[in-house]
């Protein structure tokens, strides 16, 4: 059985207490090195660093400028609530003070807790790439209300997951009450169904986060990696200094 199907098939029992549990877990590889002072970058004309979006060769999004001399990547669950206080307390700080210089670049990758935050995490890749930063914002601002939702329709959601793959995911959206989160931020509903029908796409977000967790060591979220170093912190008071001795001062 693929790491999808177990995620899939086992999503819904208690959604809420799997995504407590996989929290917080970032273990220590080594210290970030020091490096001389990176000068600014300027953005390309008429937009800020903030304004520009690429996906990586992990399937993550890079926020900024992608050539920054410093890269900073955080593998997120979209249904974990440490992920949500990051979100909340340190990435506008992140994003404002320092990938708007062009100096530091900020990656966000999914690593997949249950089938709620596979639903999510297909969801606010749908549509232009732009998108996928904001949206992932709004879930962890309301995450609570979004995680309550699901468990209190439980029967449903197990129901869902009884369905082919091509339904099976459009199912749980409407019974989790995504389509309206979404839909009240710009995702329209047929569209948001098209892409849970793709059954294909979602599974590679289930085995990427398989992959990459395996291959780099990731146990728990959020993990960060500053110039792909996994440090040992997962709030904005631990990890702007770590910046700043990378040479983003």
């Amino acid at each position: 059985m693929t790491n999808f199907r177990k995620i899939t098939l086992t999503a819904f029992a208690a959604p809420l207490a799997l995504a407590l549990s996989a929290c917080g877990g970032t273990a220590a590889d080594g210290e970030v090195a020091e490096a001389a002072t990176v000068e600014p970058v300027a953005a390309p004309e008429g937009q800020e660093w903030t304004d520009v979006v690429n996906v990586s060769d992990y399937d993550g999004y890079i926020l900024g400028n992608p050539d920054a001399a410093i890269k900073v990547v955080e593998y997120a669950s979209l249904t974990c609530p440490a992920c949500a206080s990051f979100a909340m307390n340190g990435s506008e700080q992140l994003k404002s003070e320092y990938v708007n210089t062009g100096r530091v670049s900020y990656e966000l990758r999914n690593q997949i807790h249950n089938g709620i935050d596979l639903v999510l995490a297909r969801l606010v890749r749908c549509g232009p790439k732009e998108a996928f930063h904001p949206r992932s914002d709004a879930v962890w601002a309301d995450l609570n209300n979004i995680m309550n939702g699901a468990q209190q329709n439980g029967q449903a959601l197990q129901a869902a997951m009884e369905l082919p793959e091509d339904q099976r995911f459009v199912a749980t959206a409407q019974a989790a009450g995504l389509y309206e989160f979404f839909g009240a931020r710009g995702l329209g509903r047929d569209q948001a169904e098209q892409c849970l029908a793709d059954a294909a796409s979602v599974s590679a977000i289930a085995d990427n986060s398989n992959t990459q967790s395996q291959e780099l060591g990731v146990t728990g979220t959020p993990t960060f990696f500053i110039n792909g170093t996994k440090i040992d912190a997962n709030s904005w008071t631990q990890i702007e200094p770590m910046l700043q001795r990378a040479g983003a001062r």
